[in-house]
């Protein structure tokens, strides 16, 4: 269903002060496309290709409370030519859901706190009972363009950012797929999991490099947990089953997602093409990972890493006041976790005393050992959940950190690595991010060194417009013959 719709708009007053639609959480209210972008600095010859974000930008005025995870999918694409210039395109995606509200005129589904209060079905028609806003990440694998969002199916969108529709993989996907699949560059495939909210509350699935699904597995947990990302290797699926959990009963009462430590945590190790008598658990102290780097095997040993959250608690709670933040300040560190196969044994440490998520690597190198990593992370005390200020480089060989500050009026989104395609070494290229300056209310996408970060920018696109706070963001190179993999 390709969108042939006219440029949509907004209409989000915030007339109740919500803090998660204030400041530069703020939505924009429309589409555009500029052909010519400022560039201050010189751009890299080897970087062209598309920069996107996705990130929730609601069309209407939500109905009661509002959090982050439930605006509508807003794609935002700076396309660096071969001619040396920069353009910018943005769109909103075109759910079912949307097109519903967008005939209607108004918001017809409430956000994630109250998600089984079901909209009248003479509102939504075949839009469904959920909306589905695509709204978290954005990847390209076996020829689609998938905007993912973790509590549905993916959704295809064009290079253009036109909305295609929902894909179900020929019909094979009958639940919610993963917003972070892991990629292998070395196989073309792509290994995803999905959470639910009823059993199976765990399914992991592995797609073919031609985008078609070659093997399907339901896990059975003890409880419906919210799990954000998982691990590969090469031979494995790694699982972290944290005590982070769905409590459909305090819906109304209080947060929809609770931690509950007394539920254990554990690891979960399964050959990659295995079935659930295959996998093995470890138990570990409870602790949460949203995003981890990459994993890898040496001999019985497994390790992989991530930012570790001691008690998380991101707000999804409907009977907090409107004008008042639900979610917790409660932030990650960066941390170390292994798995000896042979031994029985799992365990983890913390690796840094310096906050941060948003977790990335050289993606060539995901299911091997990095020497690199890259996060988003806080220098300042005076910062809430999810407002970076800086980035962070970590050289594992030299057990070095290095960090770019972007100033007390920075607001720094995730970082994407794009390898120079003359390169040879893992941090040869260049880290780009979008980062809001709250004294002139508005955006520039800094490009930097992926070898030398604390250098800060080498070239600057100042963008033609604000761009609000978003979750995840990937780099498509061109090809040859300058169209995007």
């Amino acid at each position: 269903m390709a969108t042939t719709e006219s440029a949509l708009r907004g209409h989000v007053t915030n007339n109740a002060k919500q803090p998660d639609l204030s400041g530069n959480r703020r939505p924009i209210d429309d589409e555009i496309d500029v052909a010519r972008c400022e560039v201050i600095g010189e751009l890299p010859a080897g970087l062209r290709g598309r920069f996107v974000r996705n990130g929730p930008n609601p069309m209407f005025e939500p109905i009661g409370r509002y959090s982050l995870l439930d605006g509508d999918g807003m794609l935002h694409s700076v396309t660096f030519a071969d001619d040396g210039t920069v353009s910018y395109r943005n769109r909103w995606i075109r759910s079912r859901g949307l097109l519903a509200e967008v005939a209607h005129g108004a918001a017809i589904y409430p956000g994630l706190g109250d998600v089984l209060h079901f909209p009248d079905r003479s509102l939504t028609g075949s839009a469904g009972p959920v909306k589905n806003p695509a709204n978290t990440h954005i990847i390209e694998h076996g020829g689609r363009w998938l905007a993912l969002w973790e509590g549905g199916l993916p959704t295809e969108v064009t290079p253009d950012l036109d909305t295609v529709g929902e894909w179900n993989f020929d019909g094979r996907m009958r639940g919610p797929m993963t917003a972070h699949p892991r990629l292998d560059p070395r196989t073309g495939e792509m290994l995803v999991f999905g959470y639910s909210l009823f059993a199976p509350y765990l399914t992991y699935s592995v797609i073919d490099p031609n985008g078609a699904m070659a093997h399907h597995v339901a896990i059975d947990l003890p409880a419906p947990v919210m799990m954000h990302d998982m691990i590969m290797t090469e031979h494995y699926a790694v699982f972290l089953d944290s005590p982070y959990v769905f409590d459909l009963a305090n819906i109304g009462k209080g947060p929809m997602v609770r931690w509950m430590p007394e539920n254990g945590c554990r690891i979960g190790v399964l050959p990659r093409r295995g079935d659930a008598s295959d996998l093995r658990w470890f138990d570990i102290d409870p602790g949460h990972v949203q995003h981890f780097w990459s994993g890898w095997e040496n001999g019985d040993r497994i390790e992989f890493s991530g930012c570790r959250y001691p008690a998380p608690d991101f707000g999804i709670d409907n009977t907090t006041p409107l004008d008042e933040r639900s979610a917790k300040d409660i932030t990650a560190r960066p941390a170390r976790y292994w798995v000896d196969l042979a031994a029985g044994t799992a365990g983890w440490e913390e690796t840094d005393d310096i906050d941060g998520d948003f977790n990335r690597i050289n993606p060539a190198y995901d299911g091997l050992r990095t020497r690199y990593q890259y996060m988003s992370g806080f220098t300042r005390t005076d910062r809430h959940l999810g407002d970076f200020d800086a980035i962070v480089r970590y050289d594992l060989d030299k057990d070095e950190r290095s960090v770019w500050s972007a100033g007390a009026n920075g607001h720094v989104g995730e970082s994407v690595f794009a390898a120079d395609p003359n390169g040879q070494a893992e941090d040869d290229g260049w880290l780009l991010n979008t980062v809001y300056f709250d004294d002139r209310d508005s955006t520039d996408l800094v490009v930097l060194d992926a070898r030398d970060i604390e250098s800060g920018p080498i070239a600057t696109v100042r963008l033609p417009r604000r761009l609000p706070f978003g979750f995840h963001v990937n780099w498509f190179p061109f090809d040859d013959a300058g169209v995007s993999a």
